[in-house]
């Protein structure tokens, strides 16, 4: 693995929030407080790494496929908001970034929670101005730059991609300056000139590339061995998942279904998931942008476990996750993922072995 990739590998577990948003207040829809064999409680967040939710649920193909049994959602603005309703038994099942999950198994002491299925894969990119004088990693220095929240995936991407460069932050003595604002600032700034780039997720990047004077410097698949690597992932209450299994080959049923479905109908998948995004944010974007910035997203059901196990690898290696190496050797079940794929006469994702 040579460093460049190692670095992208790092960046998708350092994060606190992975990933790809368009996020405004969350909603909150039925929340119960008790699991019971006839009800099953989602959370997912309205982004587009998590289209198959926001899409499903929206139009009630999920319901459909779980008749019989109560749907009830909730939507977050972070994943470690969900994995603490989800540690609670306030949600069953939840849409979440590969951070939130690893660090969910490990405080669970490998107990709470189990990877079941992936969503996406891709989405997040380093914008800079046209008029910054930005044309490569070589002119980066004395300018400034952002990410969404210090310490986020985006984040430790910029700093790491600034570090390989050659370049120290200015906190550390350094001539590169890094801010933490919300995506929506970052826009701003863009606008007002007070930044010369940034390091955010879809379909933000798009937004800053189409309505602020931007161009994509870097897209962060390059920063990985073929361009793949999981940002969203299903996970479940361990408990769930051992008392309703048959549940839960439904949702995955209805998951591997929106997933097919979406590939293969992109641009009445992309209107419908604006239109969904604007019940649940109030806000819609131009759908050029979001077909560009679905563009650079894969959406699917593979988990793309050897991906997650490097980054924890290479993040432990870091020092990101403490003095113990973490052991994920249960962190995945795949299983009933398989016994739907084989049913729908579908490749099956054979389950690492994890050492």
């Amino acid at each position: 693995m040579n460093p460049m990739t190692k670095i992208g590998i790092a960046v998708a577990i350092i994060a606190a929030v992975i990933t790809a948003s368009f996020i405004a207040t969350p909603q909150t829809n039925h929340v119960a407080t008790n699991s019971s064999s006839d009800v099953l409680r989602i959370g997912y967040f309205p982004n587009i790494s998590h289209a198959q939710a926001v899409i499903g649920l929206g139009t009630g193909d999920y319901q459909k496929e779980l008749a019989g049994v109560k749907v009830e959602t909730q939507v977050f603005n972070a994943g470690p908001s969900a994995i603490e309703a989800l540690f609670a038994n306030r949600i069953d099942v939840a849409y979440v970034g590969s951070n939130p999950a690893i660090n969910g198994y490990i405080k669970s002491d490998s107990q709470g929670l189990r990877v079941i299925a992936g969503a996406a894969s891709g989405g997040a990119v380093f914008v800079v101005r046209n008029d910054s004088g930005i044309n490569s990693a070589a002119d980066l220095a004395g300018k400034k730059f952002a990410s969404p929240q210090a310490g986020n995936t985006q984040d430790v991407a910029l700093r790491s991609f600034l570090n390989k460069n050659g370049y120290k932050i200015s906190d550390s003595g350094g001539n590169v300056q890094v801010i933490n604002a919300a995506n929506t600032d970052i826009f701003t700034m863009m606008l007002k000139k007070d930044i010369d780039g940034a390091w955010v997720p879809e379909p933000w990047g798009t937004k800053l590339e189409k309505e602020a004077d931007g161009k994509i410097l870097v897209d962060e698949r390059d920063l990985w061995t073929g361009g793949k690597f999981t940002t969203a992932l299903i996970v479940v209450r361990t408990d769930y998942l051992q008392n309703h299994p048959d549940t839960i080959k439904r949702l995955l049923e209805a998951h591997v279904n929106e997933t097919l479905w979406i590939n293969n109908n992109k641009d009445k998948a992309i209107a419908i998931f604006n239109e969904q995004m604007g019940t649940l944010t109030g806000k819609t974007l131009p759908e050029n942008e979001l077909t560009e910035a679905f563009s650079r997203m894969d959406v699917t059901y593979d988990p793309i476990q050897s991906s997650l196990l490097k980054s924890a690898d290479a993040a432990y290696e870091l020092g990101f996750l403490g003095n113990t190496k973490p052991d994920l050797g249960r962190i995945f079940d795949l299983s009933i993922l398989n016994q739907v794929l084989e049913e729908k006469n579908l490749p099956t994702i054979s389950q690492i072995s994890v050492p």
